[in-house]
Parts: structure tokens; sequence; C-alpha cells
């Protein structure tokens, strides 16, 4: 598509136009060098170019240059730039300078994943590792029931074990879909309340 069809007239008066113009002419040289070409007609005595409101206003005396003869030689500066490359190198850096920021972006990105995802299994792995203290505490507070029968001891507390690191993997489910949703999950619900009572059923006294 040809640089000129970008170009959109948003004013007009005798002697002012205005123009809506596209971002690759707001280019700090391109941008010098149309506003310098423009100058050097007769009748043109003041050009403004609004790089970050992509306006271009031009004042120009009627009776030494209409508006028709202005619009032909400003698109013949933007054919010049054009066919001298200007608007490609540009389109090319500055799709480079959008392709190094996306991967730049990526990378960010990824760190904090990879930053999240570790603080949250060391936060996971630092309550298991309490919470089994505990139950080892608990265990050890009871030296005869290890002396009196160590293998139950030892399933015993692997069982509690089993259960800590059950109830901690779907803590999340429980919390926020299980107890919002008890019918929808009953058999969830249902796996639970069998598993405690193995567990309690387990600790009876034969």
């Amino acid at each position: 598509m040809s640089i000129q069809k970008e170009f959109v007239l948003r004013y007009r008066i005798d002697g002012h136009i205005r123009f809506q113009i596209p971002t690759l002419v707001c280019d700090k040289t391109i941008a010098k060098t149309i506003t310098t070409r423009l100058l050097a007609i007769d009748g043109v005595y003041r050009v403004t170019l609004y790089r970050n409101q992509q306006k271009l206003s031009i004042r120009f005396q009627e009776s030494v240059c209409d508006f028709k003869a202005l619009a032909r030689q400003l698109f013949q500066i933007l054919s010049d730039l054009e066919n001298a490359g200007a608007f490609e190198q540009k389109t090319v850096i500055e799709t480079g300078r959008l392709t190094e920021w996306k991967e730049r972006a990526k990378v960010k990105l990824g760190s904090f994943k990879v930053t999240r995802w570790a603080k949250e299994k060391y936060g996971d792995a630092k309550e298991t590792v309490q919470a089994a203290k505990i139950i080892t505490k608990l265990g050890m507070s009871k030296p005869k029931s290890f002396v009196n029968d160590p293998e139950k001891a030892v399933i015993d507390f692997l069982n509690d074990i089993l259960v800590l690191f059950l109830i901690r993997l779907h803590w999340a489910d429980i919390t926020q879909k299980w107890l919002i949703k008890p019918l929808k999950y009953r058999y969830e619900w249902m796996a639970l309340f069998y598993m405690f009572f193995l567990l309690v059923r387990a600790r009876k006294k034969k």
C-alpha cells in the first residue's frame, strides 16, 4: 500500500490544510525531511508536523501555490522517500524492536512463572514438612505403642502421612469447589469420609 493513501485530509480552508498521517512519517528523520522540503516550495510559509498526534499542518499562500499543486508536490516528496527505501528501513527497524520487546517480555514472563512455581512448591513442601514433624512428635509421645507393636505404629504413621498428603494435595479444590458445591462433588466427599473411616478404624484396638 502506497504511503500517500494513508494521508487523510482532516481540515481545509484557504491557505491552511491539515492531514492525519501514518506512524512511519512521524519518524524524526523522515519528519524533518518532509518539513524541510515542504518549506522549500514557493508559497509555503509554515509547516508543523506533530509527531505524537500524527498530524501535519501546512499554511501557504493560495495565490502562489493552490491546494492541488501543493498536494501534488507533497505526494511527490513522499514518493521520493518511498523509492529511496526510507519507509521500508523504518518498518524493518520497528519490526525488529517489536520482536526484541516480545522476546524480552516472554523471558520475563517465563522467569516470573518459574519463580512463582518454585515459591509455591517451596511453600507446599515447607508446610508438609512442618505437619510431618507434628505427626512424628505425636507418635514419639507414645513410645509404648511402638515397643508393643512396632509394625502397627509404623503403619499408623505412614497412614497419617498419606492422609496429610492427600488433604494438602486437594486443599484448594476442597475450599474453592467442594465446599461451594457439595452435591456436585458428592463422590469426592464420600471418598474423603471413607478415608477417614478407614483411618479411625485402623487405629482402634483389636
